[in-house]
């Protein structure tokens, strides 16, 4: 590629789980120690950095669209396309193929190397094509300069990746391939982040991993740790009011964090525990550790600490080989639960991993007509539990302007969206009644602000 001057702004698009919106953050940082800005709403970047998830069905083929749009929209107004770099789990997975097949991408760089994406901007600058996909035993958050380090603000709820990777190995997942072995990052820089976090405006931290649960670590006289000891640890700093973690694996629910959500108030009421399927043979199949009845008991413990708990789960319909009959199952489980929210996907075949060779792969119209009724369960599900909500008194934390006027939006200590009209602004924890029950929202009355 010929040689190109050097990119004065950029625009990162991020997509999938929020470690990938976190992985975005923190290259936003490097480009930014670069003298690189966002461009301004509404103009073309000089640099585009596609941040992209591998979980759904033709992930890489919206890379392409993605890539093509982009030199599209660049050709019909006349100018240069701009620098493209592909990042995260499909760039780790392709980026071979992301080379060969688009001429217009600079950079390809995995979701372990990105700390050298100033390095490698300098190289395509000067017409060099650069890939990195390594992952290299000392990792990304080694070699990160300490975040916040002349950060802007921030907005009143923040990311924080504590751990990385995943040793599960289910056999539809990509994840460990494309984000490697789990690694815990060190409380001494967690704390450190943390801290920086809430100088900067964050009054709510959500604790990130593939399985946050599996992070461990020790404390400063040596002790051994898990997630309910970070939790503490962060509980104890001022200016913190809320703390949320996902996402969690049942593996590693420990009684230890458990009781943390009936012990530590800034602990929000609020656990997403994926479980897949009510169908143990398609558990096993999966390569997931639990059973339907193991997965159930787990949120017993947890309802026993947390009364007030609100469930999540994920799931996924039309695994290779699930019958009607199993399917049922799911929906048993999903009306034993009672979730408050859900997410749930149809089956997909990741290449490279074992269940994509799996015999009785499931027609796309079954996969379609089971997950509408699971999602009809689900749903029916959330409603339900929002407006058993009416009439509870909660605090808000405010997160943005809504669409009308005068009404502010922010969540409720269960997760739910909430809005409301009166003067409050951005940051602010407030009091209210909660009065009007939608499937996604709930409706609320202000009563008073809650002193910082």
């Amino acid at each position: 590629m010929p040689k190109t001057t050097p990119p004065r702004t950029y625009r990162i698009k991020s997509f999938g789980c929020q470690m990938n919106v976190y992985d975005g953050e923190r290259m936003a940082e490097l480009l930014g120690a670069q003298g690189i800005a966002p461009a301004p709403d509404g103009e073309e970047a000089d640099l585009v950095v596609l941040n992209t998830c591998h979980i759904r069905e033709k992930a890489a083929e919206k890379v392409y669209s993605d890539i093509g749009r982009i030199v599209k929209d660049a050709r019909r107004e006349g100018g240069a396309a701009p620098l493209i770099a592909v990042a995260g789990c499909v760039a780790q997975a392709e980026g071979e193929e992301i080379m060969a097949r688009a001429p217009s991408v600079s950079m390809v760089v995995g979701p372990q190397a990105y700390h050298r994406l100033p390095e490698m901007l300098a190289r395509a600058v000067d017409g060099d094509r650069v890939t990195d996909t390594d992952m290299p035993a000392e990792t990304k958050f080694d070699a990160l300069p300490p975040r916040g380090s002349g950060r802007r603000k921030v907005g009143p709820t923040a990311f924080l990746t504590v751990q990385e990777g995943c040793d599960k190995f289910c056999t539809y997942c990509v994840v460990p391939y494309t984000r490697g072995a789990e690694v815990s990052r060190p409380i001494t820089d967690l704390i450190a982040e943390a801290a920086r976090l809430i100088d900067a405006g964050a009054r709510e931290i959500t604790l990130l991993g593939q399985n946050v649960n599996a992070w461990t670590g020790k404390d400063g006289r040596g002790r051994a740790l898990g997630l309910d000891g970070l939790v503490r640890e962060l509980a104890a700093m001022p200016g913190l009011a809320r703390i949320r973690y996902t996402t969690s694996h049942p593996a590693d629910m420990t009684q230890a964090l458990i009781a943390a959500h009936g012990e530590v108030d800034k602990l929000m009421p609020f656990l997403h525990l994926p479980v897949q399927s009510g169908s143990d043979r398609v558990l096993s199949a999966m390569n997931r550790s639990h059973t339907a009845d193991s997965y159930l008991r787990i949120l017993e413990r947890v309802r026993a600490a947390r009364p007030d708990i609100a469930l999540s789960g994920d799931f996924i319909v039309g695994f290779p080989g699930e019958t009607d009959a199993e399917f049922d199952e799911t929906l048993r489980l999903v009306d034993a639960v009672g979730y408050a929210q859900c997410f749930s996907f149809k089956y997909s075949a990741r290449p490279g991993t074992p269940a994509a060779q799996m015999d009785g792969q499931i027609a796309p119209e079954v996969m379609d007509e089971r997950l509408a009724r699971l999602q009809q369960a689900i749903n029916r599900d959330q409603l339900a539990f929002n407006e058993a909500s009416l009439g509870k008194t909660c605090e808000v934390l405010v997160e943005r302007e809504g669409r009308h006027q005068g009404q502010m939006l922010g969540k409720s200590p269960w997760l739910q969206s909430v809005h409301f009209s009166g003067e409050a602004q951005i940051g602010e924890m407030v009091r209210v009644e909660l009065a009007e029950a939608g499937p996604n929202s709930i409706g609320a009355r202000l009563l008073e602000k809650v002193a910082a």
